[in-house]
């Protein structure tokens, strides 16, 4: 299994954001559980859900199952962009998607 790597990280004032790309599905799942509202709102815009999958309306909600679907890589291998935040030693995750340029966009957004 490929080894988790670090894609962003920057500092502003005693705030630190970093994006790791992690292929570990239980930690991505785990960081998905604590997202905010907000980040699960930009996610799902970011995955253009709606109009992928055909779904009802954009007030359907997102699922786990839809973000690991997008992030299988090849065969069983799935990769996730985790956004941590980091303020007085303390690393929250807040954000996990299947695919570089939303994690990026949202990182960048917390700077």
């Amino acid at each position: 299994m490929p080894q988790q790597s670090v894609f962003f990280d920057e500092r502003k004032d005693a705030k630190r954001v970093r994006v790791l790309k992690v292929y570990d599905a239980a930690y991505a799942r785990s960081c998905f559980d604590e997202m905010s509202d907000d980040a699960l709102k930009f996610l799902q815009r970011s995955l253009d859900l709606e109009n992928n999958y055909d779904l009802p309306d954009s007030s359907a909600t997102l699922q786990w199952e839809d973000v690991e679907q997008e992030a299988r890589e090849d065969g069983n291998l799935f990769s996730f962009f985790v956004v941590l935040e980091e303020r007085d030693s303390q690393s929250n995750p807040l954000y996990v998607s299947p695919d570089w340029p939303s994690a990026e966009a949202f990182a960048k957004a917390r700077l």
